[in-house]
């Protein structure tokens, strides 16, 4: 008998990640089926644990389950691509220019009018989180420091999103973080973050403080069309 947390849930981690990162990487185009049974065989794993991972793929609509058929491959178009699990597997993936590119698009969209609202509805709480956030940017910009500079980056939006008050914007917080994430995981990011980018994020923490909404929202366009020329770059 297993924990909660031992090697059974551990099992179905591996093979819940192994599928996800086979489906969306195009290894089982749309269509395809899967079988349990040479599933479970595969990764010497029982079939409960196999039916428990597809039932996961199955909530991120990844796949769908058919009596007498098995296990079918949803199309792509059909996938909840805002599942970050399901970012996380297709940045991974042969894919990930043009994933990164979907997704910094949908950024350039989304936070620029999250910033202008931060700067209306910001708490003081959240002010000042979002200047820490940015002070620490600039204090991990140099000497190839990209974990901790992630670490502030992920938090600064985060904050945006969050201060801007609209609960959609907020749930958009794990897609960045995947992106930004993604970027640094798989080496889409200069040594030491663009010196510009670093200084604009400053000033968006500025402009939200000081109640500058069309300032907030400039600066963060700044930013955004800044990560596209990035990727035009590191991603082409």
């Amino acid at each position: 008998m297993t924990t909660e947390g031992g090697p059974a849930r551990g099992l179905h981690a591996h093979v819940l990640d192994a599928l996800g990162l086979a489906i969306t990487a195009g290894e089982h185009p749309p269509g395809s089926v899967l079988r349990t049974e040479e599933v479970a065989r595969e990764f010497g794993a029982s079939r409960t644990v196999v039916r428990e991972a597809v039932r996961v793929l199955e909530a991120m609509a990844l796949v769908e389950s058919r009596r007498r058929v098995g296990v079918t491959v949803r199309p792509t178009e059909e996938w909840n691509v805002y599942d970050p699990r399901v970012i996380r597997w297709r940045l991974a993936g042969a894919d990930r220019p043009r994933q990164l590119r979907s997704l910094t698009v949908l950024r350039s969209a989304v936070e620029p009018v999250a910033a202008g609202l931060a700067a209306v509805r910001a708490t003081p709480e959240q002010c000042a989180a979002l200047t820490e956030a940015a002070l620490g940017m600039v204090r991990t910009s140099r000497g190839h420091q990209l974990d901790g500079y992630l670490h502030h980056d992920v938090a600064f939006h985060r904050i945006v999103l969050n201060a801007s008050g609209n609960e959609m914007f907020a749930r958009l917080g794990d897609v960045v973080a995947e992106v930004l994430t993604g970027r640094t995981q798989h080496a889409v990011m200069f040594p030491d973050p663009d010196p510009a980018a670093v200084t604009l994020h400053v000033r968006v923490a500025e402009a939200v403080r000081e109640r500058d909404a069309a300032r907030a929202e400039a600066l963060t366009r700044q930013i955004a069309v800044g990560a596209l020329e990035e990727l035009d770059v590191l991603a082409p």
